[in-house]
């Protein structure tokens, strides 16, 4: 169990270490969670232009 301490503690270096694994944790999830919804809003967008280029087929045929 004191390796395992050991290795919680890093060597003196928790204080510096853990926050700095959270943050950057918490950046990537945003990072994920901004792309995902980008990637939506493409999508939407992307599903209207081929609606509007298909009704405006439509209507000159």
């Amino acid at each position: 169990m004191d390796g395992m301490g050991q290795f919680f503690a890093m060597g003196g270096y928790a204080f510096y270490v853990w926050p700095a694994f959270a943050i950057v944790l918490v950046v990537m999830a945003l990072l994920w969670f901004a792309s995902v919804r980008g990637w939506r809003k493409s999508e939407q967008t992307l599903a209207a232009l081929r609606r509007n280029r298909r009704q405006r087929e439509s209507d000159e045929a």
